[in-house]
């Protein structure tokens, strides 16, 4: 009777033990993935930037960078253009989400989709399709010299760089303040009124304070994006050099390539990020409280000629943010030869597009993207539960390291994937499964974040109800606790994915005639001054980007980004 009764017991403990154990394991699983694809690159990139040719230790590459002006000016650059374009992106993202949030406007789900288009493209499409626009031969400066007594207007350079980045990123700043306006408690409002606080001095008294830790958040987004930005500053910055062109030119250059200087390149960029984000968070720390609204917000009617200017700011912001895609699709129907526009209207540049990997591109744009997509889902739900749910060391450490792809630019992850994959045990490079091992360590940490913050607003009641019940705790996860982190991973995966199919810095690295997409196909055209072929790949991929949000927004509804 002794035996009989103990192995049931011990059974049911064994089975209790492996049952409570598996998030260890996943931990371990996390610790694995991110070691091997995320910490064994960067050692080699740190390594490759101190080791001379003979084998030997050395710090030539870091005094080469540091001693000469040049060098030491592209990071100053890639660090001016940044903050320009963080400030100009808050100045316009602010007051745009502010009169989107509290006034009832005509058009307003227009003016929100035209907004998040503006910034779901490939960066460099927007500088090609100012080039087209504004550049020397562009449409408006023709049309200044030819039609008015004013001088012609330059895109290029420092000026032109912070004018279409601000213009792409401001939305991101709009997303995140829609949801942050959101949740400022009206009474609140209502008693800053009653003191004197109204209008202008109250938004930057009150508003602006109480939401400080998302502008601090999509401060350091807009930043992040615009430091490790490539397309752009190569099209468009001419002899304003950021560092990530210089990352290019030493490793793929055609001129010379010195894979060691563009390693210590790459070192010293994440160290400079690296501060900006320890920056952040220190910063956010200082205004460490929350809000919960609860009254919603009422929306007023603008009137009056506040109105009137409030409309004209709205829509001229959207047309301008759209413009260079509007005009890409326009230019794709055109008729061209090489880099000149002719008259006439035809579908050749399409036909072309068909003829050179047209069908390829599209299916590896798509097929990257959902496969990186369903990791990154599955990953930032395992993640989110480890930080949220089963706080401790090992888990704080996994979600430190997940970040860490947020303050890299592409151009260090590329090179650092090529060095440790280069050859055996595990040759990967060239193939399609490098790229997407890319794309979801570059692109997690805008779900992760998202799907964290969700599920640190669910309460543990709801778990610890369908305990109760009866419901294991797999059980629970997979049929309360997932689901109702559905809308935070969706709002995250959207920013992920449209990201991922418009990915760059380090698919410039990595891709290959079998692995390119249509974001590097359109950059392949325009290096060749194929204009017409480029304007077809860009259409594609702009019209492919906007179903995707439209999509989105049709079964989510979602119009705030939860970080």
């Amino acid at each position: 009777m002794t035996t009989m009764t103990t192995l049931p017991t011990e059974g049911l403990q064994k089975r209790r033990f492996l049952r409570a154990d598996m998030w260890t394991f996943v931990t371990i699983f996390m610790f694995a993935i991110f070691g091997l694809f995320l910490v064994y690159p960067l050692w080699g990139v740190l390594k490759e930037s101190v080791v001379a040719a003979d084998g030997s230790f050395t710090l030539k590459y870091f005094i080469d960078f540091l001693s000469k002006t040049y060098y030491l000016g592209t990071i100053r650059n890639s660090f001016f253009v940044s903050i320009a374009v963080t400030l100009v992106s808050l100045a316009i993202g602010i007051p745009f989400s502010y009169f989107y949030t509290y006034f009832k406007l005509k058009g307003a789900k227009l003016l929100f989709v035209g907004a998040v288009l503006s910034c779901m493209s490939a960066p460099f499409i927007g500088a090609y399709a100012w080039i087209l626009l504004m550049g020397r031969g562009g449409l408006v400066n023709t049309f200044i010299r030819d039609y008015t007594p004013f001088s012609a207007v330059s895109i290029y350079g420092f000026g032109g760089i912070v004018f279409v980045l601000g213009l792409k990123l401001f939305p991101l700043v709009v997303v995140y303040m829609n949801g942050a306006f959101r949740s400022i408690d009206t009474s609140l409002l209502e008693a800053a009124s009653m003191m004197g606080s109204t209008g202008i001095r109250r938004v930057v008294q009150v508003m602006l304070r109480l939401t400080m830790p998302t502008v601090l958040a999509a401060s350091l987004l807009v930043f992040m994006r615009a430091f490790a930005d490539f397309g752009t500053p190569l099209l468009i910055g001419e002899g304003y050099r950021t560092f990530t062109v210089e990352i290019y030119n030493q490793y793929l250059g055609e001129t010379g390539q010195n894979h060691n200087f563009a390693a210590a390149i790459g070192v010293i960029g994440v160290i400079v990020t690296a501060a900006v984000f320890l920056l952040q968070k220190w910063a956010t720390s200082k205004f460490n409280f929350t809000i919960k609204s609860s009254r919603p917000v009422e929306q007023k009617k603008p009137k009056g000629i506040g109105g009137v200017l409030m409309y004209i700011y709205m829509y001229v912001v959207v047309a301008l943010g759209v413009l260079p895609q509007l005009y890409i699709i326009y230019l794709s129907f055109r008729n061209s030869s090489s880099a000149i526009f002719l008259p006439g209207f035809s579908f050749d540049n399409y036909r072309a597009a068909a003829s050179r990997l047209l069908w390829r591109s599209t299916w590896n744009t798509l097929w990257f993207g959902f496969v990186a997509l369903a990791i990154i889902i599955v990953m930032s739900i395992l993640i989110a539960y480890l930080v949220v749910r089963r706080s401790n060391w090992a888990n704080n450490l996994v979600d430190t390291l997940s970040m860490i792809p947020y303050i890299l630019p592409g151009a260090v992850i590329g090179i650092g994937l090529v060095l440790a994959f280069n050859g055996g045990p595990l040759a990967l490079t060239g193939t399609a499964t490098i790229i997407i091992i890319a794309l979801v360590i570059r692109r997690m940490p805008y779900t992760i974040r998202s799907a964290t913050a969700t599920l640190m607003h669910i309460p543990m009641s709801a778990e610890e109800a369908a305990r109760s019940l009866g419901a294991s705790k797999i059980k629970t996860f997979f049929k309360i606790t997932t689901p109702m982190m559905a809308s935070g991973i969706a709002s995250g995966a959207i920013l992920s994915f449209v990201a991922i199919v418009t990915e760059m810095s380090s698919a410039i690295i990595l891709y290959n005639n079998k692995t390119i997409t249509l974001t590097m196909s359109a950059y392949v055209a325009i290096s060749r001054n194929n204009y017409g072929l480029a304007c077809a790949f860009s259409a594609i991929l702009t019209v492919l980007t906007a179903v995707i949000l439209l999509i989105y927004l049709r079964f989510t509804k979602e119009e705030d980004i939860k970080m």
